[in-house]
C-alpha cells in the first residue's frame, strides 16, 4: 500500500476525475441489480408460497373426500378425473416454481458478474512492491507490531514475536510501556496510588507540557475519600492541602471539591455535587494519562499500526475503484511511481500531524522535491515557482516590486 504522505491528503490528478465519477456510476449501477434481483426474489418467494398453499389445501382436500370412500369400491368416472386433475395442478405448480427458481438464479447470476467486472479484491494492485523489500523493512514491521502489542498490554504476544522474529528490541526501550500498561492496569482496578507516585516523579515535565494529570489525579483521590462518608471528613480536609499548587489552574474545580464538603453528612449523592461520583471519572483519568505518558515518552497517543490500519482501511476503496477503472480505460500510466495516489483521499483531520503549505502561484502542496522557499521580501512561493519566475539571475516577487537573486531564496522548514 503506498505511504501517506504529511498532510493527510493525497494529491488529485486530473485524468482520476472522471474515473472517480465513473467509479460512482458503477456501483449505483450494481446497487441497482441488486435490488432489481432482492425485490424479484420476494415477489418470487411470496407467489411460490401462496401457489403451494393452495396446492397442499387442494390435494387435503382430495385426500379427505377419497378417504370416505369404502376401500372395495373403485373410483368413479368423476373421481378419477377430479385425482388426474390434481395431479396436473401439482405438476404445474412444480414446474412454475423451477422455471421461476430458473430465472431467478440467472438474475443472481449476472449480478454476480456484474460484482466481479466493476469490483476487485485484489488489494495487491495498489501496492508498492518495494515498500516492504530491503534488508531493513522487515526488521522495521516487525518492530511496529511489537510495540503495538506492548501499547495494547499483550506483554506476552510480543516478547514470543521479538523471539521468533529475531527482533532487536533493547529492555529500556520496553521498560516505559511495562510501567504505563503496569499503571493502566492499577488505575482499571480503582488504584491512584502508582499513578500518583509516576506523577510525582514527572512533575516537572509535566508542568512544563501544561498537563493538568497530577491534579485530575489528586482530585480523583479526594473523590474516593469523600465515597467514604463523614468517617473521613478530617482527612479530607487534611488532603485538600494538596491543592495548594494548582489554586490558579483548576481554582473553579477546587471550588467545587470543598463545596462538596457541605454534604458529607446528607449525602453527595443527593447533593448538587453528585456528578463528583459518576464512574466516568475513571475512564476519562486513563485517556489523560495514555496521552500525557505518550507525550513524555515521545509517542503518539495512538499505536503506528493503529492509525496506519485505519487510514488504510478509509483510502482503499477508493484506491480500488480507481485502480479497476485505469485496467478498463487502459490508462494505467496514470498510476504513477511517484510519493502520491492518483486519487484525492480526505482522511479527515484526524489524520493530519504537519502543516500543509500550497503555493499561491502554481496552486501545488509542497513536496521534499519541490519545497517552500522564501524570498528576501518576506513572501513564500515553492521551488517550482520561482524556477519559473526566475529571468536570468533575476527574479520579480509575484507580491511586490522587490527584485532578487533566485540563488538568495532560502528553503523553509514547516
Amino acid at each position: 500500500m503506498h505511504v501517506l504522505d504529511a498532510t493527510g491528503n493525497l494529491q488529485l490528478l486530473p485524468a482520476s476525475v472522471f474515473c472517480t465519477e465513473r467509479c460512482t456510476r458503477t456501483t449505483e449501477d450494481t446497487k441497482e441489480k441488486i435490488d432489481k434481483v432482492l425485490s424479484k426474489f420476494k415477489t418470487i418467494s411470496d407467489q411460490t408460497t401462496k401457489q403451494l398453499a393452495d396446492v397442499i389445501d387442494y390435494v387435503e382436500k382430495i385426500q379427505n373426500d377419497l378417504s370416505n370412500i369404502p376401500e372395495e369400491n373403485e373410483l368413479s368416472v368423476a373421481q378419477s378425473l377430479m385425482l388426474s386433475q390434481c395431479m396436473k395442478k401439482v405438476k404445474d405448480t412444480s414446474g412454475k416454481a423451477a422455471a421461476d427458481h430458473k430465472e431467478l438464479h440467472g438474475s443472481v447470476s449476472k449480478v454476480g458478474k456484474a460484482i466481479d467486472r466493476n469490483f476487485t479484491q485484489d488489494f495487491g494492485v495498489v501496492n508498492k512492491d518495494e515498500t516492504f523489500c530491503g534488508l531493513d523493512q522487515p526488521d522495521l514491521v516487525n518492530q511496529v507490531i511489537c510495540q503495538h502489542f506492548f501499547r495494547q498490554g499483550m506483554l506476552d504476544i510480543g516478547e514470543a514475536l521479538i523471539r521468533e522474529a529475531g527482533v532487536d528490541i533493547a529492555d529500556k526501550s520496553k521498560e516505559p510501556f511495562f510501567e504505563m500498561n503496569r499503571i493502566l492496569e492499577a488505575l482499571k482496578n480503582g488504584d491512584l496510588q502508582p499513578a500518583l507516585s509516576w506523577a510525582y516523579d514527572n512533575r516537572q515535565l509535566l508542568r512544563d507540557n501544561h498537563s493538568s494529570l497530577q491534579f485530575k489525579l489528586q482530585r480523583l483521590q479526594f473523590i474516593q475519600l469523600l465515597r467514604g462518608g463523614p468517617g473521613k471528613q478530617a482527612e479530607m480536609l487534611a488532603y485538600a492541602r494538596n491543592f495548594e499548587p494548582f489554586a490558579t489552574q483548576h481554582e473553579k474545580e477546587i471550588q467545587q471539591l470543598m463545596g462538596s464538603l457541605l454534604y458529607v453528612n446528607s449525602g453527595v449523592d443527593n447533593s448538587p455535587y453528585a456528578h463528583l461520583l459518576q464512574p466516568i471519572q475513571w475512564a476519562d483519568i486513563c485517556d489523560v494519562f495514555t496521552r500525557d505518558a505518550c507525550a513524555l515518552l515521545g509517542l503518539s497517543i495512538e499505536s503506528p499500526l493503529t492509525l496506519g490500519i485505519n487510514a488504510g482501511c478509509k483510502a482503499l476503496p477508493a484506491l480500488l475503484n480507481i485502480k479497476q477503472v485505469m485496467l478498463q480505460r487502459q490508462c494505467t500510466d496514470v498510476w504513477s511511481n511517484k510519493d502520491e495516489l492518483p486519487v484525492e483521499v480526505n482522511l479527515g483531520a484526524e489524520y493530519r500531524f504537519h502543516s500543509i503549505f500550497a503555493c499561491p502561484i502554481l496552486r501545488q502542496q509542497s513536496t521534499d522535491s519541490n519545497p517552500p522557499m522564501r524570498l528576501i521580501c518576506g513572501h513564500i512561493i515553492s521551488r517550482d515557482a520561482l524556477n519559473k519566475l526566475a529571468n536570468g539571475n533575476k527574479v520579480k516577487c509575484p507580491y511586490c516590486p522587490v527584485e532578487q537573486s533566485p540563488t538568495d531564496a532560502k528553503v523553509v522548514y514547516f
